[in-house]
């Protein structure tokens, strides 16, 4: 871009000229719309709308005012699960008039560590992470920045300030108890990624199935879940488990690819093998058979993290600082 165009940005003189007021009153609307009357308010929204003017929130920043941002981490793009909990944040930080930075960290702890130190120096007034293991300079960055914090989709014992969750053992636990009350003894448990909530359905898994007497199959890969990586973790279990009549899985994605492919092989699904998912994701209910799933309130939980870390940034205590959400299984046919 040219340095006349860039100069050619309208300011907060521009506009304040053509309304008739200062530049002062035009900065106060910028910061807070109800300052100033309702009809200045509408000539000054209509005027900046004409210029189409573009907010500097440099010297706010500069003056460590609220910036009113708050950081966003998520582990991954790819993963409809972490979409739903960006669209519970935002319907809140929307209506509140708050605006969110997203970062991407790939489960990988040095880029968490370089992606909050990022959002923290554009001055964000909190964040949400979405993971609760975190490096030893992640988390002395955090308690020098001494902004609020909520880790959402677990529940750490002790959490850096505030958390939003599920108890992840306890929801695979009941989903594999579902299985074997249907009589199924040989169950697998395929994982990906080998992130901490994979970990955590799998401690679930690894109880009922000691607790029932049965022999434990793990199944994983450190590969990022997909339908199709479903096809390899199915045929390395039925090499390996003569008698596999179950498999509970550690999300929808290798859920619905494990269906595909038993679909595919002649094998029927529940009769043969049972399928349990985990997030209960539509497009689990448009095959057949149509999935059973563990149902987390992503959503939800997008919409409590975003309340609780506005309200600590306005200054407002919350009633608890672990928020347990809870979970359901779903009435579906490949169980």
């Amino acid at each position: 871009m040219s340095e006349n165009k860039r100069k050619s940005r309208a300011t907060l003189q521009d506009i304040a000229d053509r309304v008739g007021v200062t530049k002062m009153t035009v900065s106060r609307f910028m910061r807070n719309e109800e300052s100033v009357s309702v009809k200045t308010r509408a000539s000054i929204k209509a005027v900046a709308e004409e210029l189409g003017y573009i907010h500097n929130r440099a010297p706010a920043l500069l003056s460590k005012s609220s910036s009113r941002s708050i950081g966003v981490l998520l582990p991954s793009l790819s993963n409809q699960v972490f979409a739903k909990l960006a669209q519970g944040i935002e319907s809140v930080t929307n209506r509140r008039g708050y605006e969110v930075l997203l970062g991407h960290y790939s489960y990988e702890s040095e880029i968490e560590e370089r992606k909050i130190a990022t959002l923290l120096s554009y001055q964000v007034d909190g964040l949400i992470l979405t993971g609760t293991s975190h490096s030893k300079k992640t988390l002395k960055m955090l308690e020098t920045a001494g902004v609020p914090v909520v880790e959402a989709m677990e529940l750490p014992e002790s959490p850096i300030n505030m958390a939003v969750g599920l108890d992840h053992k306890m929801a695979a636990y009941d989903a594999v108890n579902l299985m074997i009350n249907k009589g199924k003894k040989n169950i697998a448990y395929f994982g990906a990624r080998l992130d901490s909530r994979t970990k955590l359905r799998m401690e679930g898994y690894d109880e009922a199935m000691v607790e029932a007497g049965l022999e434990k199959n793990h199944f994983l890969t450190s590969s990022r879940s997909s339908f199709t990586i479903a096809r390899d973790l199915l045929n390395r279990a039925l090499d390996d488990c003569q008698y596999l009549d179950g498999i509970f899985c550690t999300n929808d994605d290798i859920a619905i690819g494990a269906i595909l492919a038993c679909n595919e092989m002649g094998i029927n699904v529940p009769e043969q093998i049972s399928v349990v998912g985990y997030n209960a994701l539509d497009i689990g209910q448009a095959i057949t058979p149509k999935l059973t799933s563990v149902y987390t309130p992503r959503y939800e939980i997008g919409e409590l993290s975003a309340e609780l870390l506005l309200n600590a940034i306005e200054g407002k205590e919350p009633e608890k600082r672990i928020n347990d959400l809870g979970y359901t299984i779903t009435n579906g046919k490949s169980s």
